[in-house]
């Protein structure tokens, strides 16, 4: 078999300019039993995470780059500056970094709906960040395709003697594409003297876009949408084929037949690339402690300070004695994954909160902790709640800690936002992406605009979206048309529901996280590329949640709540006006006031049961006590519902079927509800029960 690894590939996280994902690239390669790929996207990164996740799950090497936009060096001719297209790739840690902190660069610069063109690097830029990169010349849109074009052979060898003096002689390569495109071809026997003449080496590409034949028709859909034409008016726009797909070795090796050395050049380059995003290097901060303490010591005496204030016996709360045990435990294994600056970072943040009179609560499995609750994160006592604390965080699992901070929305948390740029700088902290994709009406409207479909028809077309998206099994796509006033054998038609369905979840644009941040110990550039929100003040990086998450990258969700302003609100009219503090860890958990009106559901205005579905329940289910709320709360949720647990639970309390549990061993975990499982926490102790009890019973070795 012929050795050849595609090491110049768009995804869709080029934005308009490549048809398939990350996972669909990998895919491909696979089936042609391609041991790695390099993923080269516009100016950016952001299909990376991705496209290594993929990779390594099938034992892939991924490589990393980017296409970077690059003004075109000085000439004699002193004609306006060009933007080129420069592909580059990640040899080691040093490259991987300079490429982060050369497109932050370039993308901190300009707003974030820059105009093309506004959004790039000057030479000089790159050559001071060009420690670790391989520098490919690129396509049709490179620097000496260009060069050729405009200033013949010798502004074209000029450029290429730049930049070997930029990366070193053995970190440029000639890049030839075939495409059976002439102009090409003649780019490539330029390209080609050039680099005999300077001892470049030659490597082949296919300058991919898209992973099989049949998307390029996406892709051409992109291309319209990017250049605001129809598919009829888009003339020269459009590509002449349907060759950048991931082809096979064979097939490369057969296009470059008389230039076995740019195939061959293709794995000696891989085997120099040892950069995977499994090296990011990424740190969380080290929280600035006092002299003489260390961070371990420093959270210990702030957990156990907390802990004597909040576990004092009042209302029924447990001592500090009775949860000295479990702060204990929490502390160790919090210690032993050194995880102290994480806890530190997030108490340092509900302390700006506090001294700003803004109101903040932790939410979700983090109230599962009793360290988050004595240092003040969270004011739910999960001591006295009997809470699971593996299912906030376990050396089993492998996983980082998730805290989400619900705030006041509003200016409240923009001021604890801009807190944290503040306290780790703009490069050293930024919000999480959101990646929109295309999806319903937007995306119709779009695909028919392209096809050239007048507004009427665009409306029915749009007004079909949501049908298409539940599958009815009685239903027809013809059936649907037909009672649109839709001909299904219009050929446009037709196509306009395949392209539809092609372009659904792929990438349309960046945005924001409502609130996920993330920091870094250092420069967040230097991990991952940052840029500009379109709000002010804000900065994002290019990887959602979920990628930061698998590459280990620690966040902090700083949320907007609209009940949290009102509670805000209401313990100010309090403190103003009846001279009393509240303090929403030791709120009365006995006021039989708040247990009649939920028990008639008289609940409008109440967070998280007044919706149709809790009303309905709380007059069955009739809280008496604080855990009866929990119940409440957790009962009108997808799992129970989906789960049969509802009935079940509401017959148990109201004495129509008896109490039973599936065995003994389990009604300490599914006493408390009725042998009826509702929470996570339950299923949790039931696995670790059941896991024990396996343990026990296997067979001991001979």
């Amino acid at each position: 078999m012929t050795d050849y690894i595609e090491l110049h590939a768009r995804s869709a996280f080029s934005f308009l300019e490549g048809a398939s994902t990350p996972e669909e690239l990998i895919g491909a390669c696979s089936e042609l039993e391609m041991p790695a790929m390099a993923l080269l996207d516009r100016d950016g990164v952001y299909g990376a995470a991705r496209f290594h996740l993929a990779a390594k799950k099938i034992r892939i090497k991924a490589h990393i780059g980017a296409e970077v936009s690059v003004q075109r060096p000085t000439s004699e001719d002193q004609r306006p500056k060009e933007i080129v297209s420069i592909p580059l790739l990640v040899r080691n840690r040093t490259g991987y970094q300079n490429l982060c902190r050369l497109i932050t660069l370039m993308k901190m610069r300009v707003p974030k709906h820059a105009k093309p063109g506004e959004c790039t690097v000057t030479p000089n830029e790159l050559a001071e960040r060009a420690e670790g990169l391989v520098c490919l010349t690129g396509g049709s849109d490179g620097l000496l395709a260009k060069d050729f074009h405009d200033r013949g052979h010798r502004g074209a060898q000029r450029n290429a003697e730049w930049l070997i003096d930029v990366f070193g002689r053995g970190n440029v390569y000639a890049e030839l594409q075939r495409h059976f495109n002439r102009d090409e071809e003649a780019r490539n026997h330029a390209v080609i003297k050039v680099a005999r003449s300077l001892k470049l080496p030659l490597l082949a590409t296919n300058g991919v876009c898209y992973a099989t034949r049949r998307q390029r028709q996406v892709a051409e859909v992109f291309t319209c949408i990017r250049n605001h034409v129809r598919l009829e008016t888009a003339g020269r726009l459009l590509s002449m084929n349907s060759e950048r797909f991931v082809k096979s070795p064979k097939e490369m090796a057969q296009l470059f037949a008389d230039l076995p050395e740019a195939i061959a050049n293709t794995t000696e380059l891989s085997s120099r690339l040892e950069f995977t995003l499994q090296d990011l290097g990424y740190e969380f901060p080290k929280y600035p402690v006092p002299p003489g303490e260390t961070m371990t010591s420093f959270l210990r005496q702030r957990t156990y300070e907390g802990a004597r204030r909040r576990y004092d016996g009042r209302n029924g709360s447990p001592t500090f004695e009775r949860a000295q045990k479990q702060i204990e435990h929490e502390l160790a294994l919090i210690e032993k994954l050194k995880l102290e600056g994480y806890f530190l970072i997030v108490w340092d943040i509900i302390q700006f909160c506090k001294h700003h009179g803004i109101l903040v609560q932790g939410r979700g499995s983090a109230a599962n902790s009793a360290v988050c609750y004595s240092l003040g994160i969270t004011a739910v006592d999960p001591v006295g709640m009997e809470l699971l604390f593996e299912r906030f965080l376990s050396e089993e699992r492998g996983e980082w800690p998730d805290i989400d901070l619900d705030l006041p929305s509003g200016d409240q948390r923009e001021r604890t936002i801009q807190y944290v740029y503040e306290r780790y700088g703009k490069l050293g902290a930024a919000m999480t992406a959101n990646v929109i994709t295309y999806r319903g009406r937007s995306a119709a409207r779009e695909v028919g605009k392209v096809l050239g479909f007048d507004d009427e028809t665009l409306g029915r077309l749009s007004s079909l979206v949501h049908t298409w998206e539940w599958k009815d099994p009685k239903d027809t796509t013809e059936r649907q048309f037909k009672d649109a006033g839709l001909d299904l054998r219009d050929r446009r038609i037709k196509k306009f529901f395949q392209l539809y369905l092609a372009v659904q979840d792929l990438p349309r644009h960046l945005g924001q996280h409502s609130g996920g941040m993330v920091i870094c110990q250092g420069q967040l550039n230097s991990v991952v590329p940052l840029e500009p929100a379109a709000m002010p003040g804000r900065v994002v990086v290019q990887w959602d949640k979920e990628d930061c998450a698998d590459l280990g990258i620690i966040k902090v969700d700083l949320l907007g709540l609209g009940m949290m302003a009102v509670l805000e609100e209401t313990i100010q009219i309090i403190s103003k006006d009846y001279g009393e503090e509240v303090d929403l860890a030791h709120l009365p958990p006995d006021d039989q006031a708040v247990y009649s009106a939920l028990q008639q559901a008289d609940t409008i205005g109440m967070f998280q049961i007044e919706s149709r579905a809790q009303m309905s329940c709380l007059p069955r289910l009739r809280p008496q006590k604080f855990y009866d709320i929990v119940v409440q709360v957790a009962i009108i949720r997808p799992g129970p519902i989906v789960g049969n647990m509802v009935h079940p639970y509401l017959n148990r309390r109201l004495g129509r079927e008896p109490v039973k549990y599936s065995h003994p061993s389990l009604e300490p975990v599914l006493k408390r509800t009725l042998g009826v499982p509702l929470f996570q926490e339950q299923l949790l102790k039931m696995a670790m029960i059941c896991g024990v009890r396996s343990a026990s019973n296997d067979p001991k070795p001979a």
